[in-house]
């Protein structure tokens, strides 16, 4: 992607499942104490638990006949029978997706107690998981928000939320067999290999450039042309200074990088570099009147560490802001109160990149 312009600087049945959840349900206390969120970090024991064949359980339940998972669901909660045989319905909804971690932590979690536990009910549940992966990628390289039924921005290419790159990491890791994903077969191992090829050309065919050099990432790309698109009203075609992170990140993850990916990462670390934002802090400022209590507030700063815009404009550089009426604006204090609070319009995760990341990652390019 080229642009010149001026820059002015900086199978589960219902039935089946309903059983199996009802049985191990028995075995554990009528009050469950973890959350779905902290289900991959408990102690490795923890995995060959009842209480964790319970929500495996429940996983597998919610699996759609895709392959994929739906996205926002607790599925650690405990389920009555009025709530299983309503879930057994869903199975065939085409509401799997890859937004907010969905699919791929699913996966992650049962490749985990298959680990501990084996069963074949877990491992069937990965192995259609991968395949539903593998389904959903487009000939660009790239995996829509949504599949098999994407619509609006959805269909594109999606790096918004970290969605492709936490799908090319768990590939990456099926196709090394490494984790928790040695029990994959090697015929699968090797699609899985060649899905994360083709995922990391798409990548490296998206990054941006502006008057001749590459830059980084927008959070979507469209699915057929690799241009970046914008998504929801206030979510407009640009330079992502968030999502541009988790990708440059998996670009040094890769063993022996070709050149195109070294290129890649050092075009995105100057980027970053020249795209800091120094001398202001983001504050929550207390006011009673506002339905929250609070403003979100850019004051100045001058020891403030730097910070990087969610979004900066393709034709200028500069950071963008929009309310849901979809009209830019370059300051944060001109959209709308309800966007303005309720949205991550800065952040700080370039910080480590710089400063750890990218450091080690040319230390072994050295070795």
């Amino acid at each position: 992607m080229e642009y010149r312009f001026f820059s002015v600087g900086t199978p589960n049945s219902g039935l089946f499942v309903g059983l199996a959840v009802s049985l191990l349900t028995s075995a554990v206390s009528a009050e469950s104490n973890i959350s779905w969120s902290d289900c991959m970090r408990q102690p490795i024991s923890w995995y060959a638990t009842p209480e964790a064949a319970r929500i495996a359980a429940n996983v597998c339940a919610y699996q759609r006949a895709s392959g994929g998972w739906p996205k926002n669901i607790d599925m650690a909660r405990l389920l009555t029978a009025a709530e299983l045989a309503a879930l057994a319905m869903t199975r065939t909804n085409t509401d799997s997706t890859i937004d907010n971690g969905a699919t791929t932590t699913q996966m992650r979690f049962l490749a985990r107690i298959q680990s501990s536990a084996p069963r074949d009910q877990w491992r069937d549940a990965v192995i259609r998981g991968i395949e539903y992966l593998l389904s959903a990628q487009y000939p660009s390289g790239g995996w829509p928000q949504y599949w098999p039924s994407p619509k609006g921005y959805s269909a594109h290419i999606t790096f918004n939320d970290n969605a492709m790159v936490n799908v090319l990491n768990l590939l990456q890791d099926v196709g090394a067999g490494s984790g928790d994903f040695g029990f994959v077969d090697s015929a699968l191992r090797e699609r899985a290999a060649a899905a994360v090829k083709r995922g990391v050309d798409c990548i490296l065919r998206c990054q941006i450039k502006v008057n001749g050099r590459l830059t980084v990432w927008c959070a979507q790309h469209d699915e057929k042309t690799l241009e970046p698109v914008g998504a929801r009203n206030y979510e407009h075609p640009s330079l992502s200074g968030a999502e541009s992170v988790g990708i440059t990140r998996f670009l040094m993850s890769l063993d022996n990088p070709e050149s195109r990916v070294i290129d890649a990462v050092e075009a995105a670390v100057a980027w970053f570099e020249s795209a800091k934002l120094h001398g202001i802090r983001i504050i929550k400022q207390a006011d009673v009147s506002l339905p929250k209590g609070y403003d979100k507030v850019v004051v100045e700063d001058p020891a403030a560490p730097p910070v990087w815009a969610r979004f900066y404009d393709l034709r200028t550089g500069r950071p963008i802001f929009s309310g849901r009426d979809g009209v830019v604006k370059t300051r944060l204090a001109d959209i709308e109160y309800e966007r303005r609070v309720g949205y991550s319009w800065y952040t700080e995760s370039p910080a480590g990149l710089l400063t750890n990341d990218y450091p080690a990652w040319r230390r072994h390019l050295r070795q």
